[in-house]
């Protein structure tokens, strides 16, 4: 049997009908840029996420820097961010001229560890970016108190986190402003690149959608420097199909889940967990083994594609100001292996991962 880490093809097929007739409107109006697609994503967007403004941008990077900007962070700030995540939550505080500060994880969320933000603070500090990580969220409750008591501005980082709930609240809800990914393995996916920064503040919207459009206040009235980002109509539309079905998606995501936790949950491997009242969407479904490497290798034997998020902690990627040791990303990153994990996976094909996984560990 094989079994792909991410098959976006069953996916086309489950909805090939809807998507299939929302590119040819697209293709048939030859509206390729903003108009009424993006417009309504937008809108339908917000809606769904409980946010006021939603602004479609390129992709999940240009989303963190838009939002840094309308901030107004940039040189000589800092900003605190998790030791272990994708680059990008680091890489785009760099592109702003600020400088990130990385904050060890939670050794069972993975998140960022809550109990270690403060010591990491200065006078320099003017934000935050938590990471609702591999689909778990964050600690906001927490995160919140400090960002007020601290005076700082909150970022959400939900790339990984669509759909995602504290008590029902939904992620990217809570802070200042949040970004999106809708990169094609995301639980929402474009088919292509594509990004999202949404907010309540009437004011922080307008400042991002001036950025992302060139600096432009109505035409060709720039009144700051800007940049070129834009989620385009064939995006939008396809993500508007894909937008309905969101919720059952998530809900099958979470079905797999629990089919992995039942089937390995006495197996030598370390599962997700979550704190009680969030809910996980499984963007990525993470084990932990000593043996990492070598069971990678062995599943690929059985056809089975597996992937590691991340080979590295930031701290030790070398674009980046050597910031100490932070020795739970550190030991994460040496074991971690996220297994297949799809709305469409069904339990015969979790149940031969699981028992490929217990057969290499005994």
């Amino acid at each position: 049997m094989n079994i792909p880490f991410v098959d976006l093809q069953i996916q086309y097929q489950s909805i090939k009908t809807e998507i299939d007739e929302a590119i040819a409107g697209i293709l048939t109006n030859a509206i390729f840029v903003n108009g009424e697609p993006l417009a309504s994503f937008e809108k339908n967007f917000a809606t769904y996420m409980g946010v006021a403004h939603c602004i479609g941008c390129a992709n999940g990077t240009d989303a963190i820097e838009i939002a840094l900007e309308a901030l107004e962070i940039g040189k000589g700030d800092e900003v605190l961010v998790p030791a272990y995540t994708w680059v990008s939550t680091a890489s785009a505080v760099s592109r702003v001229g600020a400088t990130p500060i990385f904050v060890e994880v939670h050794p069972d969320f993975y998140t960022i560890d809550v109990s270690k933000i403060e010591a990491k603070i200065t006078a320099q500090t003017k934000a935050i970016i938590p990471v609702h990580f591999y689909g778990l969220p964050v600690d906001m409750k927490s995160i919140l108190d400090i960002a007020k008591n601290h005076s700082l501005k909150i970022i959400e980082d939900c790339a990984q986190a669509h759909n995602a709930t504290i008590d029902g609240k939904k992620v990217g809800s809570f802070g200042d402003m949040a970004t999106y990914s809708f990169y094609p393995g995301k639980n929402l996916g474009a088919y292509g690149d594509g990004g999202a920064v949404v907010t309540n503040s009437k004011k922080l919207d307008g400042k991002a959608r001036i950025i992302a459009r060139l600096g432009q206040q109505g035409k060709h009235n720039h009144i700051r420097v800007g940049r070129n980002s834009r989620l385009d109509s064939m995006q939008a539309a396809i993500l508007n199909v894909k937008l309905k079905h969101l919720t059952e998606w998530t809900t099958k995501r979470q079905l797999v889940a629990s089919w992995y936790v039942d089937l390995l949950r006495d197996a030598p491997v370390k599962l997700p967990s979550k704190p009680t009242g969030y809910e996980h969407v499984y963007h990525l479904f993470v084990i932990q083994t000593d043996k990492r490497d070598e069971l990678k290798a062995f599943l690929a034997t059985k056809g089975i594609e597996t992937q590691i998020h991340y080979p590295k902690p930031l701290h030790q990627v070398g674009i980046f100001k050597a910031q100490g040791a932070f020795p739970v990303a550190e030991a994460m990153s040496d074991k971690i292996l996220s297994l297949p994990m799809y709305a469409e996976l069904n339990k015969v094909q979790a149940a031969y991962v699981a028992l490929a996984v217990r057969e290499f560990l005994g």
